[in-house]
């Protein structure tokens, strides 16, 4: 069987969203390594200061959201020039030296990019690449989204150690004007031209739930356990869930269409999505923090410590992709989940005697199983989509992947900020004792998400709708 073509206006306009999304979120992470500099510089305490990472994902989310609504409202070419021009303001602004809140607006701007871009690259995928080749281009696409995060650490630990963090932005400028001049002559994806309504109420009760839920974890991190601030939050979370799952499942054009998760197959792929990114972005802000506490490495060291890592996850992704397109899932996502349990349980066991040795390998051993799953996972659970909810499909899938990888971060944290608060006068021992219950919480995920899959495997069928790609 001849193997279909992927014309070159394709795969550049493939190319341009994916640098886009790739400056985005190499920066996401990139200042976790910057912020003790950035404390004693502002004079701000860390709970501020680290709103550059939190808020801006937060606001990556909530963008994210309304990708369903953007992309079916706006052609793909405006939708890309706006990201750039917003993202380029974003970055002037962060590089300036303006002040704390002039920073923060910048990283902010640059969420909103980050917001559009990511999907968009999903969206140009889904709607021009063949579904016999889609498990190649959205592994390439997931090296991408996957690979970024974790050389964050990396690059904003050698430009901190060396020159100064505002530079982690100045270098991204000539990178942002080359992904604007290959969408600028390849983007030409048109949008559908769905007229459909834009859900601001669903938009307020998501980003309450969201900013909510992720307040329960800060919450119990600041107070060293329960407090009344934490109950308040448990009951506005689950509250302002409740109403946003009845506004979605009520509405003629809802925010996110939350129907497409009644077909079984598509649920628990989008559960094993999540926690699989989960584990990835928690275990990349995790490792690196820990290892500066218990062995005292600077955050240049700290950074590379997951460099081989993450050059090993973008190696195979695109590998792993073609697998699942011959294969199919059943054998790439085992090997994931059980190399995310292995990993995880042998972190856990470690903890007390780690090295950096030790950790770069495990790490590499973790990032390997993560990227044997993450994309396939949203691959295969596409082709049990319609044509027509692919745009929604898109939309949901990034919402959980974004805000799995602010969740991941944020309960990790909060794993470390309690013992810390138990354990104030020895450092190294608050970071085993947070470090090992954090990697607990690991393992119990890894084992959730393999019985997922051993439960999919049961419950998936061959897809009732074979997809075509949509003309640009």
């Amino acid at each position: 069987m001849q193997e279909e073509r992927v014309t070159t206006q394709t795969k550049l306009s493939i190319a341009a969203t994916a640098l886009l999304s790739f400056i985005g979120i190499l920066t996401e992470t990139s200042l976790n390594v910057t912020f003790p500099t950035m404390t004693r510089e502002f004079g701000l305490p860390l709970s501020t200061i680290q709103l550059l990472t939190s808020g801006y994902l937060l606001m990556v989310t909530i963008v994210m959201s309304t990708s369903a609504f953007l992309l079916r409202r706006f052609d793909a070419r405006p939708l890309f020039r706006c990201a750039i021009i917003i993202s380029i303001l974003g970055t002037i602004l962060s590089s300036l030296p303006l002040g704390y809140w002039w920073l923060l607006l910048g990283r902010l701007l640059q969420a909103a990019a980050t917001g559009v871009s990511t999907p968009l690259l999903i969206h140009v995928i889904l709607s021009l690449i063949p579904v016999s080749r889609r498990g190649t281009y959205i592994g390439l696409a997931n090296m991408v989204t996957s690979f970024a995060p974790a050389l964050g650490p990396t690059y904003g630990g050698l430009i901190n150690f060396y020159f100064s963090w505002r530079i982690i932005f100045v270098l991204t400028l000539p990178l942002l004007a080359i992904a604007w001049i290959l969408g600028e002559v390849s983007l030409r994806l048109k949008a559908d031209g769905a007229d459909k309504s834009f859900d601001g109420v669903g938009l307020v009760l998501l980003s309450l739930f969201m900013v909510s839920f992720t307040e329960i974890f800060d919450q119990i991190g600041i107070a060293g356990g329960w407090s009344p601030r934490v109950a308040i939050a448990i009951v506005a979370a689950v509250a302002t869930l409740a109403l946003f799952i009845w506004r979605c499942l009520a509405s003629k054009s809802p925010l996110l269409d939350l129907r497409i998760l009644r077909k079984p197959i598509v649920s628990l792929r989008g559960a094993n999505y999540f926690i699989l990114q989960f584990i990835n972005i928690g275990s990349s802000f995790l490792l690196p923090v820990f290892a500066e506490n218990f062995l005292g490495i600077d955050s240049l060291t700290a950074g590379l410590m997951l460099l081989p890592g993450s050059l090993l996850g973008a190696v195979i992704a695109p590998f792993v992709g073609k697998l699942y397109d011959r294969r199919g899932p059943t054998l790439v996502l085992l090997v994931s989940n059980v190399s995310l349990l292995v990993g995880s349980a042998a972190l856990c066991a470690t903890t007390g005697k780690a090295t950096v040795l030790l950790l770069t390998l495990l790490y590499m051993f973790l990032r390997a199983g993560f990227n044997f799953g993450y994309g396939n996972t949203m691959s295969d659970a596409s082709k049990f989509v319609t044509g027509s909810q692919q745009t929604d499909f898109n939309s949901l899938f990034n919402v959980l992947q974004q805000y799995a990888g602010s969740l991941g971060t944020t309960v990790l944290s909060s794993s470390l900020s309690l013992s810390e608060a138990r354990m104030r006068h020895n450092v190294k021992f608050a970071a085993v004792d947070g470090a090992t219950n954090a990697f607990a919480l690991l393992i119990i995920l890894s084992l959730v998400a393999l019985s997922i899959t051993l439960v999919s495997i049961k419950v998936r069928k061959k897809p009732r709708v074979e997809l075509r790609p949509v003309e640009a």
